[in-house]
């Protein structure tokens, strides 16, 4: 009798492991599969920025890519000087398609030299009066100026930005 039990005992030890190891297959199956269907991150030139959406590699830009994009200006009301480049939201739309980016999507960017974030939501990126724009600095990085009240004067600028982050809400718009 003891035989028999050491044998349901055994055989249900094997079973419990043997669905472990199925569903651990089933698991990295279904991610395996997933991640082809997105396909492989591109590539970067030395030199971009990259842009990740929601921690996936979207893309980047170089100062090349800028150039064919319109020009925009403002004057800082800190010392009335004059900051020219391009749209944050034109730079993002190169590579991110307007229809992934909701108002609530919130923009993240960053200078990890600096050690420096700013996050605003795309329907602040997406509004000309505010002026979220890249401006070259002295030393020719990219700075995130703007005119909007958190981002409106130097102290709060992002220079040498070197990062741009995608995040979406789950919220519906």
């Amino acid at each position: 009798m003891e035989r028999v039990n050491d044998m349901t005992q055994r055989t249900r030890i094997l079973i419990a492991l043997g669905v472990l190891v199925a569903l651990a297959a089933l698991v990295l199956g279904v991610d395996a599969w997933q991640r082809a269907q997105l396909g492989p991150e591109p590539e970067l030139p030395p030199g971009s920025i990259p842009i990740r959406m929601d921690g996936r590699l979207v893309g980047g830009f170089t100062a090349g890519d800028l150039e064919a994009l319109q020009e925009a200006s403002f004057v800082d009301a800190e010392e009335g000087k004059t900051q020219d480049g391009w749209m944050l939201r034109d730079v993002l739309l190169l590579r991110v398609k307007r229809s992934a980016l909701r108002p609530t999507t919130l923009v993240r960017v960053s200078s990890s030299s600096r050690g420096k974030t700013v996050e605003v939501i795309w329907a602040e990126v997406d509004d000309p009066a505010n002026m979220v724009m890249f401006d070259l600095s002295g030393r020719g990085t990219l700075k995130l100026v703007s005119l909007l009240p958190q981002l409106d004067v130097r102290d709060e600028w992002v220079q040498d930005v070197d990062g741009i982050e995608i995040v979406s809400r789950g919220e519906s718009e």
